[in-house]
């Protein structure tokens, strides 16, 4: 792709994909009337109560200490009644423990609403995660929230909530009637296949329906008229494709170098193994060679001491085992 061709938008029609960190974010934090429709919408959405109110509030949370991590949230909101959320989009599943940041991530908004006094006053606090992967990978619920609970199930006091939403399994639900949506699925669907111009049809009605997803959808729209977002957009798609064929050329050259490596200590073990099993077999027939050849020569002494005290060649082949006609030969060697 040459440079011309990252500013390129597919269709004069095509929208941005919602789902990248950026142009997710960017619908919720214009601090606009229209953003901030599109986000009290989708909080509404996942939280099942009327947000009237909410305000943008900074996405890198203070730390206490030097040493401890810094983090920073897609969209960090409070609530008018003080409760605090953050909010971001995972669109791939990278390698590493999603559910450990979520609670360290959903830990850090609660320190952070925690009031000075005896009573432990805080607010609840909320760590919201569109995916688009299960999580845990058994997981095929539309929505995950998790709480502290005891082994009975009775929740500890709810201040700290972890939310997990699956697009992979809202998008099962595609062409569905609108009208039988709830809204967290109609937003669902939108993320899933707002840049999806074969779906452009569905989209269209699931926007209609929803004032908030309207809202979205024109900042998604006045956002894919700029030519420097579509150059961003295909950056994006470009260094994860270079990235994705990258890891394929180093899987493919690590099995090479592993089966070539394994060949290597194969050979080197086999003829180890057979060193030991050759000097091992040796020396079993070397012994065994030893033991008849000495009894062969102590047959021929007591066979020559035998007639040389005038015992017969019949009485010396019966003594010691072996013919006449061999007592004979080695008396006459």
């Amino acid at each position: 792709m040459n440079c011309l061709d990252m500013y390129k938008r597919p269709s004069p029609t095509a929208l941005l994909n919602p789902r990248l960190d950026p142009n997710f974010k960017a619908i919720f934090t214009q601090e606009t009337a229209t953003s901030y429709t599109a986000l009290k919408s989708f909080l509404t959405s996942i939280l099942g109560r009327n947000i009237s109110k909410v305000q943008l509030t900074s996405n890198e949370p203070p730390v206490d200490t030097p040493d401890q991590m810094q983090m920073k949230f897609d969209v960090s909101v409070i609530f008018e009644d003080g409760e605090r959320a953050s909010i971001e989009m995972q669109g791939r599943d990278r390698k590493y423990s999603f559910a450990t940041r979520s609670e360290i991530q959903v830990a850090r908004l609660l320190n952070n609403n925690a009031k000075q006094g005896d009573n432990w006053e805080a607010e609840k606090v909320y760590q919201i995660s569109v995916l688009n992967f299960h999580l845990p990978k058994d997981d095929k619920c539309e929505m995950s929230w998790y709480t502290m609970k005891n082994q009975m199930g009775q929740v500890l006091s709810g201040h700290l909530n972890v939310i997990y939403i699956d697009l992979l399994e809202i998008r099962k639900l595609y062409k569905k009637p609108v009208e039988k949506l709830t809204g967290l699925q109609k937003w669902g669907l939108y993320f899933s296949y707002a840049d999806d111009e074969s779906k452009a049809d569905y989209i269209k009605k699931i926007v209609a329906s929803e004032e908030g997803i309207m809202a979205a959808n024109l900042i998604v729209e006045k956002m894919s008229e700029e030519d420097e977002n579509w150059f961003r957009q295909n950056s994006y798609d470009t260094a994860r494709r270079d990235y994705n064929s990258e890891m394929q050329y180093y899987r493919k050259e690590g099995l090479e170098q592993g089966r070539k490596l394994g060949m290597q200590i194969g050979i080197k073990e086999g003829i180890q193994q057979g060193l030991q099993q050759g000097i091992q077999q040796g020396l079993q027939q070397g012994i065994q060679q030893g033991l008849q050849q000495g009894i062969q020569q102590k047959s021929i002494e007591d066979a020559k001491n035998f007639y040389a005290n005038g015992v017969s060649i019949e009485i010396i082949s019966k003594s010691l085992g072996i013919s006449q006609e061999e007592v004979s030969k080695i008396i006459a060697g």
